[in-house]
């Protein structure tokens, strides 16, 4: 029996991929990059980080990021590690499992991604420990567990990754993979994202039995139709120890630019290294309100906001930008 862990449980470390390709990121690149140094130092002061970075660019991440991290070469193309890289399953033994999720760039829609479809493999060289591809496209930022035997899963994104399976089959895969028992199927994520609608763009377990949920009170259509429907489907469904699923609700990220673009940044897209809450930020009044609320509902953990405007432009968040490794698997020396 294996189960993925929930992101509260203790890790060795975080996984980031270093970003560096300006065919992805074109003018962004250098804004991405200081933000994503940010990030990298601030989950650094509280576990272990390892960047990867492809070998051209190695010892730029190295300068960047400096001694706080550890830096392995590894060909990748982009930076969401939370897809690329592989989730990591624990037998009852404490035998680790990196599940590769057969990384198809989001349907192929990525501008770059052949590299990164090897990423999860590759890094399960690395560490030393064997890795098993899953028999369906599920990307990792589709599925949130609370590591006692429940998912919510996007179905909007699994059903278009692998449009030749019903949600009887997914549901057996990915159950089985995770170590699940009971899957619950949002109907939707924020319209118009690139990745189909993951689960991490619209809601987060903040403890077993508990979410934190995306409402589009008074953000429009369509958004506002489809964030209401997740709230039903949470609010009627009951995990695997048979709880019904308390929902916190948190508002639609008010409308900010990068340059004179409109972005999508949401709160529920955070990182929990241990003993802290990482959240994105965009510098507006509503994030006093947002870091309240982690600071209630994770009164152990230090609660630190990261700009995160540019990573919100290409499409995630922090969460998207991390990937842990459970504490069963030491880092290599």
């Amino acid at each position: 029996m294996i189960r993925v862990p929930a992101e509260w449980e203790p890790h060795s470390a975080h996984v980031l991929v270093w970003p560096w390709l300006y065919r992805v990121w074109g003018r962004q690149l250098a804004g991405v990059q200081r933000e994503f140094v940010t990030v990298a130092r601030t989950i650094a002061r509280f576990e272990p980080v390892l960047v990867l970075a492809h070998p051209a660019v190695a010892e730029q991440a190295r300068e960047r990021c400096g001694l706080a991290v550890r830096v392995a070469e590894l060909a990748c193309d982009d930076l969401w590690a939370r897809d690329t890289c592989p989730v990591f399953a624990v037998s009852e033994q404490g035998v680790v499992t990196g599940l590769d999720a057969g990384f198809d760039g989001w349907g192929r829609k990525a501008v770059a991604w052949r590299r990164d479809a090897s990423v999860a493999r590759a890094l399960c060289a690395l560490l030393g420990v064997p890795s098993r591809r899953m028999p369906a496209v599920v990307d990792a930022g589709a599925v949130i567990t609370d590591g006692e035997g429940t998912l919510i899963v996007g179905e909007e994104c699994l059903l278009r990754r692998n449009p030749a399976l019903g949600k009887e089959e997914l549901t057996r895969i990915v159950a089985g993979a995770y170590g699940a028992e009971v899957v619950i199927w949002l109907p939707h994520g924020l319209f118009g994202d690139e990745t189909d609608g993951h689960v991490d763009g619209v809601a987060a377990f903040l403890a077993p039995g508990r979410v934190l949920a995306q409402t589009g009170k008074d953000c429009g259509e369509p958004d506002e139709a489809r964030l209401a429907r997740n709230l039903d489907v949470l609010r009627a469904s009951t995990d695997a120890r048979g709880r019904g699923l308390e929902v916190v609700e948190i508002p639609q990220y008010p409308e900010i630019y990068l340059g004179d673009e409109a972005i999508a940044l949401n709160y529920v897209n955070f990182a929990l290294p241990t003993g802290a809450v990482v959240v994105p930020v965009g510098g507006v009044p509503e994030d006093e309100a947002a870091l309240a609320l982690f600071e209630a509902e994770f009164p152990g953990r230090e609660v630190v906001g990261v700009p995160a405007a540019t990573l919100a432009w290409g499409g995630g968040g922090i969460r998207c930008l991390t990937q842990p490794i459970p504490a069963q698997l030491p880092m290599p020396g």
